[in-house]
């Protein structure tokens, strides 16, 4: 089988560990054939090329940036995307015959290459559902349902409507993700939409008191405190005003120590509170290489996942499974409506507060620092191998594309 996968980032090789990666040797490994359009931001300043690997031919089209850049900059490369991988396909991928096409939000504006190559070859379409756009940018107040921005989400929202159309299964990260899609897309046929959710080939990336000791002292960690670790995006949808609230609420406590590792467009908010308070027991470090950043990880205590409370649409973060690899459980700060929450505390591997209040989140990380956490930190990589080994995904999407043939 030929398959298609349109991503979203550039990826250097399909031998990195990644969600999209890790499902795609799942592939190579039954004997298919990867075909993979992995588009190259300008601000890398590279050339268009093609990597040759076992299994897989990856074509790397230069595109605008998406990324860490103005609105209008990523408006421009979300509305070019598609035409510059139809461009792509053209030229390295004409003599093949694609038999199912992948593809990730974000972005939604991959529509127009689905739709060429689903017509040109007769292929089925698989849509992987990380996001909802346009809602969760209204929900954060980046766009709005009336006025200019009115015009924008609506050009969206009819972008993502026929994405939804042209594919003929939509896999979503949770079950409150299904039912979302469902409530606000009534065209849309409920056998068509399933939970596929965020997987990884499973790694221990636990390490042992000695392998701990090297690591802290080597970024300047103490040894003797309880570290909670947030690493990923700093942006609006993590809710950053808030996380500072919680981290100014806690700054009492001794026997403590935040570590926060990333970057994104409210990294300020944080770099500057740490510049201007007293709190001692907080490092801040920018985004490390993820190999670095999984052995950190594996050398602090309790992970940290934060979403903005006024989300509307259930968000499921992907950072969660690198810190039930490390065996770490989870402090999840959300809103209401992800079920990310209810996932942690069902499993056994971790709690939950709703991203409004710093005083329960204070109250939960006073009660965790008086536990031993090793247990809850085993049930979540239990939980992990068990819901969301790729294995498992795989198995979800090639059952939906057996079950679309027959």
């Amino acid at each position: 089988m030929n398959i298609l996968f349109l991503s979203p980032n550039d990826y250097p090789t399909i031998n990195i560990h990644g969600l999209y990666s890790d499902l795609l040797r799942q592939f190579i490994s039954h004997g298919d054939k990867v075909f993979w359009v992995s588009p190259v931001p300008r601000s890398k300043k590279e050339l268009e090329t093609v990597v040759e690997e076992a299994g897989a031919t990856i074509v790397k089209p230069i595109i605008f940036n998406m990324r860490k850049t103005n609105v209008v900059e990523k408006g421009i490369s979300m509305l070019t995307i598609d035409g510059i991988m139809i461009r792509a396909i053209k030229k390295y991928f004409s003599d093949v015959k694609f038999d199912l096409i992948l593809y990730p939000t974000p972005p939604i504006t991959f529509l127009n290459v689905v739709r060429f190559v689903k017509k040109r070859d007769n292929a089925k379409t698989y849509l992987q559902l990380k996001d909802i756009f346009p809602q969760n940018a209204v929900d954060i107040g980046m766009l709005s349902t009336t006025g200019l921005k009115g015009l924008i989400y609506k050009y969206f929202r009819n972008k993502e409507k026929r994405l939804y159309a042209v594919s003929d299964k939509i896999g979503c990260m949770s079950q409150a993700n299904v039912e979302y899609v469902l409530k606000h897309n009534l065209e849309i046929d409920p056998a068509k939409v399933e939970v596929c959710p965020n997987s990884i080939e499973v790694v221990d990336k636990s390490i042992n008191e000695e392998q701990r000791a090297a690591i802290r002292n080597k970024y300047g960690i103490p040894l003797d405190k309880k570290v909670f670790v947030y690493g990923g995006n700093l942006g609006k949808p993590q809710g950053i005003p808030f996380f500072v609230e919680c981290l100014k609420k806690c700054a009492s406590i001794e026997n403590i120590y935040f570590l926060i590792v990333g970057d994104g467009t409210e990294y300020r908010l944080i770099e500057n509170y740490v510049k201007t308070s007293q709190h001692k027991n907080l490092k801040l470090m920018k985004r490390l290489p993820k190999e670095d950043y999984d052995t950190l990880v594996a050398a602090c205590d309790i992970g940290l996942i934060f979403l903005d409370h006024r989300f509307t649409i259930p968000n499921f973060p992907s950072r969660l499974l690198s810190c039930m690899q490390a065996k770490l459980p989870v402090l999840a700060c959300t809103d209401p409506n992800t079920d990310v929450g209810k996932v942690i505390t069902e499993g056994g591997f971790g709690w939950w507060c709703e991203s409004n209040n710093s005083d329960t989140f204070y109250d939960l990380v006073e009660s965790i620092v008086a536990e031993n956490n090793t247990e809850m930190g085993e049930k979540g990589f239990n939980y992990l191998q068990e819901h969301y080994h790729v294995s498992r995904a795989y198995k979800i999407i090639k059952d939906s594309l057996d079950g679309l043939r027959k």
